[in-house]
């Protein structure tokens, strides 16, 4: 418990003297979330305290804050990057997976500042990026047109002939010629698209070239990180190691 004096001092300051560590330090204890100021965790080194009750979390470990990365389950009728319903709004600490695998401790300094990547349709659902990592946004900005994304499109109507074989190669979109991609039927009503480069409305005007309409668009794969059987409106941490 502390014993402050009676003028206001920096939380870090006051965590240094009483763990007996540097100033550094101290701040790692703070942005880790392993300080209390009366029971509520505080990440703010610079907060001031002059007569609470400041508790260090007996498994404070001094490590390094990696920025998050957060893969969201973006339901049908949100934006991604730009528009009036966000889809960065649903990730807030109650919507966090409950069977999330990454093992990271959940910090509110993760839930600030975070950049939405590699639009989705506002009408599709599914795999959905947003970083606070200079090093995750390059490579899916950057790189994004040479990673493969992996897509279901639920269809309707009956497929004109050779069909198949023209979603694969032999399309045409916004006046270019679309490069070959790896399209096949998952069943009856469902197309698996694994396709690079991927731009805004063109998987349905691929279908409607081929004589399907789309009833429902989810996004699979981004990379090597995929949804898995993470529920609509879930989000999970990316963990440091795991790559796009």
């Amino acid at each position: 418990m502390s014993d402050p004096a009676q003028h206001p001092v920096r939380l870090a300051k006051h965590v240094a003297d009483l763990a007996r560590c540097t100033r550094l330090e101290a701040e790692q204890y703070i942005k880790g979330g392993w300080v209390s100021v009366d029971g509520r965790v505080v990440e703010d080194p610079a907060h001031l305290v002059s007569g609470e009750a400041v508790l260090i979390d007996p498994a404070a470990q001094l490590e390094t804050v990696e920025p998050a990365t957060v893969l969201l389950h973006k339901p049908v009728g949100y934006d991604t990057i730009s528009g009036r319903k966000a889809a960065a709004g649903l990730v807030q600490p109650e919507t966090r997976w409950a069977e999330d695998p990454s093992g990271v401790r959940m910090l509110d300094r993760h839930f600030h500042r975070l950049t939405p990547l590699v639009p989705l349709d506002a009408e599709a659902s599914g795999l959905m990026v947003l970083t606070q990592d200079g090093r995750v946004w390059r490579r899916l900005t950057e790189d994004g047109d040479e990673i493969e994304q992996e897509f279901v499109v639920e269809v309707s109507g009956e497929i004109a002939p050779y069909g198949l074989r023209k979603l694969n190669h032999g399309l045409h979109y916004n006046g270019r010629a679309l490069p070959p991609c790896k399209v096949s039927w998952q069943n009856e009503v469902r197309l698996r698209f694994a396709i690079k480069g991927v731009q805004g409305g063109q998987l349905r005007d691929m279908c409607a070239q081929v004589g399907l309409g789309v009833v429902a668009i989810r996004r699979l794969r981004i990379g090597k990180v995929s949804l898995a059987k993470m529920p609509v409106g879930a989000w999970r941490y990316l963990p440091v190691g795991e790559r796009f």
